[in-house]
């Protein structure tokens, strides 16, 4: 039995292993959970609007939240969560959510919690039904609202609920959690890995762990590279590369070519690279008139990538515009 408990907690995604039980573990938004503890202290929660990126906190701080108000043995009874893998149109609005909130429990003298996690996936129809809801059973049940973007609530369902923005984490806040759990887990990790981890995630504390897992089970050691290789983005070497190549090379067909070489050689996506390019060219000694044409044409390149144009076209586009670009350096010297 203890063998399988064992092997349970190695197949365990560190993402569940490490997540806060309890407010006090959450590792920033103090003013949010503070002010979340003044609710529940005086046991008058409202109605919640988590809002804010992926992997800053909000389910995790809404779950610490019911396990504060409940027992394990009310858990189940007293808490409904709606996740984005279950329909939440309007006839679960009309069924299940109602039956839920319609229903008091004898023996709990408080109220019932209702979690909506990824709202944002909800249709209008289900949001409008849900309003009526929430004013109707506001005396048995409270609704804590988790979306990443607050435009896809309906204005009507914002008006009543408490809202709180979730923003992402800033490298100091995670990386004392970071290097804990490296230690527990015994990571060989370098700096400049640590470093990566961070600047990869863009405050996504759940990407920090997830990248962190899957380096240390494709290679022994977590540096830079080994990080940028495990996730399929850029190494600086790469881009470096790539960008003496759009700078030196005489042919456009030459430069097209080994672009496109780099690129499948490693499996990059031409959007990753612009990224990367954008912090090198912004350190180039350029007049501000071919500055100012090469970032616009780089911003008109990652656009057309977003709505969903093919990489090779826009892989030529990039080799124009610095080909553009270097016409007229020479033109003005």
């Amino acid at each position: 039995m203890e063998m399988e408990t064992d092997y349970d907690n190695i197949r365990v995604p560190w993402v569940e292993k490490y997540r806060p039980k309890i407010l006090e573990d959450l590792i920033s938004h103090e003013e949010i959970i503070s002010t979340i503890n003044r609710f529940i202290g005086n046991k008058q929660l409202p109605h919640l609007l988590f809002y804010g990126p992926p992997g800053t906190g909000k389910t995790t701080t809404i779950h610490a939240c019911a396990r504060q108000l409940y027992t394990p043995a009310q858990f189940k009874s007293m808490v409904l969560e709606l996740n984005a893998s279950d329909d939440r149109g309007i006839g679960i609005v009309r069924g299940q959510i109602l039956n839920f909130a319609s229903t008091r429990t004898i023996f709990c003298g408080t109220f019932k919690l209702i979690i909506l996690d990824e709202a944002d996936a909800m249709t209008n129809d289900a949001q409008n039904a849900l309003r009526r809801i929430i004013e109707k059973y506001t005396e048995n049940v409270r609704f804590c609202v988790i979306c990443n973007y607050l435009s896809k609530i309906i204005p009507a369902l914002q008006s009543r609920c408490t809202r709180f923005r979730f923003a992402p984490l800033s490298p100091e806040q995670m990386l004392p959690r970071l290097d804990r759990i490296i230690k527990e887990e015994a990571v060989k990790i370098t700096e400049d890995g640590k470093k990566a981890l961070l600047t990869l995630a863009k405050g996504d504390m759940r990407k920090v762990l997830n990248v962190l897992q899957s380096t240390v089970m494709a290679f022994d050691l977590v540096n830079e590279d080994n990080v940028y290789m495990c996730v399929g983005y850029p190494l600086r070497s790469d881009i470096e590369t790539i960008l003496q190549t759009l700078l030196s090379t005489r042919t456009f067909v030459t430069a097209f070519d080994t672009i496109e070489k780099a690129k499948s050689k490693r499996g990059l996506a031409l959007e990753d690279i612009l990224t990367e390019l954008h912090l090198f060219v912004m350190r180039l000694e350029l007049p501000m008139s071919v500055m100012n044409k090469l970032i616009i044409k780089l911003a008109q390149i990652e656009e057309r990538l977003t709505k969903g144009c093919t990489e090779g076209a826009q892989t030529a586009a990039l080799v124009s515009a610095f080909f553009i670009c270097r016409d007229m350096i020479s033109l003005e010297s």
